[in-house]
């Protein structure tokens, strides 16, 4: 990778944790980057935010409308099929946003960066070894708990004229968008950890922790030694 690729050599040394919704990335990133003393770029949060603002931007510049569909359209109308099919589709655009992001980033530890739109697809170019990127997916019994006790994960969170059925295709399509992330991740050799409740956040934090072993400081490292 070039030097106008990655300017500051944040993707060099980033680590990545991606795969589906509610099973703890972030969560795991922060415990990981208090252990360790690193960064953590979390996706969602630039996706809600500056990265809309860059798609309306761009729209446009495009003379492209940017009213986006109904919330009944979105959530209630269409399939979790037609719904994962339009996820999957974005992400590669949502990513290239993410390595702008990353590559303004200077850091003389490593990074992690976690979230469901970083894919093992788009992440595995970037990577020196599969070790530095893991996968975490809930099982679909961790999937229902987090429903029942995250109220983020339970409600949907905006006005549609059948709450039932947006949710259970919001269940439907965050399931199909995990699987998919499997598939990939074992495809191009990344390590998948299944989250299914047994262990703690702490446990599995040391579980994804072990796996990027090789490029973590030790909690007495000194910037620059990474």
């Amino acid at each position: 990778m070039g030097d106008d690729q990655d300017p500051h050599g944040s993707l060099r040394r980033m680590l990545w944790i991606g795969g589906g919704q509610w099973a703890g990335k972030s969560t795991v990133a922060e415990l990981l980057a208090v252990e360790h003393g690193l960064t953590v770029y979390h996706y969602d949060f630039h996706d809600a935010r500056g990265h809309r603002d860059r798609w309306i931007a761009e729209r446009v510049a495009e003379g492209a409308p940017v009213v986006e569909p109904t919330a009944d359209r979105r959530w209630v109308e269409r399939t979790p099929e037609e719904m994962a099919a339009e996820t999957l589709a974005g992400f590669p655009a949502r990513f290239a946003w993410v390595l702008d992001d990353l590559r303004a980033l200077f850091t003389a530890r490593p990074a992690i960066a976690e979230g469901w739109g970083l894919r093992p697809e788009a992440v595995a170019p970037l990577l020196d070894s599969p070790r530095r990127m893991v996968v975490l997916v809930p099982t679909e019994e961790f999937r229902q708990h987090q429903i029942r006790c995250l109220p983020r994960a339970g409600v949907l969170g905006v006005a549609v004229g059948d709450p039932a059925r947006a949710q259970a295709n919001r269940v439907a399509r965050d399931r199909l968008v995990a699987e998919d992330a499997v598939r990939a991740a074992r495809r191009l050799g990344i390590p998948v950890v299944e989250v299914d409740g047994t262990r703690d956040a702490s446990a599995v934090a040391a579980l994804v922790g072990e796996q990027f072993a090789p490029y973590l400081p030790g909690p007495d490292c000194p910037p620059g030694q990474a």
